[in-house]
């Protein structure tokens, strides 16, 4: 048996409604379970990207690829394990500010964890961390003794290591095929 280990699937689509549902279903259909999800719109115009992270086998993962690549609206899928991309994560932690001002050693911490402080006010202090899921969580685990009244984790975001950004070249593929076509 394969062993099981967190991949990454990018998946560049044309921004149409339901598509995010149909992608979802091909993964709860092989009882995968999403570990975390984000989307935005890419570098190419009217091209939306979506990163979403899975625990699995790679045998399992190429056949989600394949499955997600047969939907009209995806122009490509792309598997990935974290050697192969750059990616990050951004955590927000609420806390009673008076904490933040009683407790000497939470400073500390925020610097430590090179967290920073993104409104303050009488009631609550908002800190944001940016970095892998390990440090988001581990600095939740701190400040779990400062009253952390919030806590919210961005799904991850990531690019390729590749010089190239593989979608580019294959629509540079297509084209060419269709002006060979013509």
């Amino acid at each position: 048996m394969e062993e099981k280990q967190l991949y990454t699937v990018t998946v560049f689509t044309e921004n149409q409604v339901g598509l995010l549902n149909q992608i979802s279903i091909i993964f709860t259909r092989r009882s995968l379970n999403i570990e975390s999800l984000s989307v935005s719109a890419s570098s190419i115009p009217g091209v939306h990207k979506f990163v979403i992270t899975c625990v699995s086998d790679r045998r399992s993962m190429e056949k989600v690829i394949m499955q997600i690549q047969k939907r009209i609206d995806v122009l490509r899928a792309f598997l990935y394990t974290d050697d192969e991309i750059v990616y990050q994560e951004v955590a927000l932690y609420k806390v009673p500010t008076y904490r933040l001002l009683d407790e000497k050693n939470l400073e500390v911490i925020l610097r430590q964890h090179n967290a920073r402080i993104l409104e303050i006010n009488r009631e609550y202090t908002v800190i944001e961390k940016t970095g892998h899921g390990e440090e988001t969580e581990a600095l939740f685990e701190e400040l779990k003794r400062y009253d952390i009244r919030q806590f919210v984790r961005s799904g991850r975001v990531a690019v390729t290591k590749s010089p190239v950004e593989y979608l580019t070249l294959w629509l540079e593929e297509q084209d060419r095929r269709q002006s060979q076509m013509v």
